[in-house]
């Protein structure tokens, strides 16, 4: 794995995203959950498409006008959670938001979301860099809701 203390390798990870974002682009089938997230503070306005079976994330698609930052984030969060199970994406959403408020996390299952690791050093950016993260953690707990109690 490249080296994830070099800042100019953690930039090169956001701009290759930001620039060829992965999973970029909605569908119009009726099986994916949509969520829209926008920022009051940045251009950021998303859509967010996940498509769950059997409790596991099938696929993920978003779509809008958003920044660098949040598209990045949301490309890199897009190919981390395809095929994990809804527990194993929450994990990974609060690993990656221990990283971003500066608590203790787990580097490893964070893969290249890891370039995100000093915007905690900008606190304007934290919105930007949490976006996509926020809507699919909403679309989870929503999931959850709907679920059969024993």
């Amino acid at each position: 794995m490249r080296s994830l203390d070099n800042p100019m390798i953690l930039r090169e990870i956001i701009l290759d995203h930001y620039e060829y974002p992965r999973n970029r682009g909605l569908t119009d089938d009726k099986d994916y959950i949509k969520i829209n997230m926008n920022s009051e503070t940045c251009i950021d306005d998303i859509d967010i498409q996940v498509k769950i079976e059997d409790g596991v994330i099938k696929d993920f698609r978003f779509d809008g006008e958003a920044c660098a930052i949040s598209t990045a984030s949301t490309s890199i969060l897009s190919e981390l959670i395809k095929g994990k199970t809804l527990e194993e994406a929450k994990y990974i959403i609060e690993q990656y938001n221990n990283m971003i408020y500066e608590r203790e996390y787990d580097e490893e299952i964070l893969e290249e979301a890891i370039a995100f690791k000093n915007t905690s050093k900008q606190a304007n950016r934290i919105k930007c860099a949490t976006l996509g993260w926020n809507g699919l953690s909403q679309i989870i707990d929503e999931q959850k809701v709907g679920e059969p109690h024993d």
